[in-house]
């Protein structure tokens, strides 16, 4: 998840930090990077949460924001190894 805020007079942290505050009050695992924030969890509850964290981006204070959402879904835990198989490769 990565928003762009734009026309906020305070500048675009404040309004990434009122997304990143409801995505803690979602207890998702997730992570904050210099590009965007990488949230993991069920898909019935990241769907909702994409449209919470838009609105709250908006809500601190955007003029205008354009989010941008990747999403990555399995039947099973195929995600879970390929990332632990790649952090793995990387730190080694």
């Amino acid at each position: 998840m990565s928003p762009t805020p734009m026309g906020d007079e305070n500048g675009p942290y404040s309004c990434v930090e009122g997304a990143i505050r409801v995505i803690e009050q979602s207890g998702l695992e997730y992570e904050v990077g210099a590009l965007g924030t990488t949230i993991q969890g069920p898909a019935d509850r990241l769907w909702p949460l994409m449209r919470e964290l838009h609105d709250a981006t908006l809500t601190a204070g955007a003029d205008r924001v354009m989010t941008h959402f990747r999403i990555l879904e399995a039947k099973d835990d195929v995600i879970e190894a390929s990332m632990a198989d790649l952090a793995a490769r990387i730190t080694h």
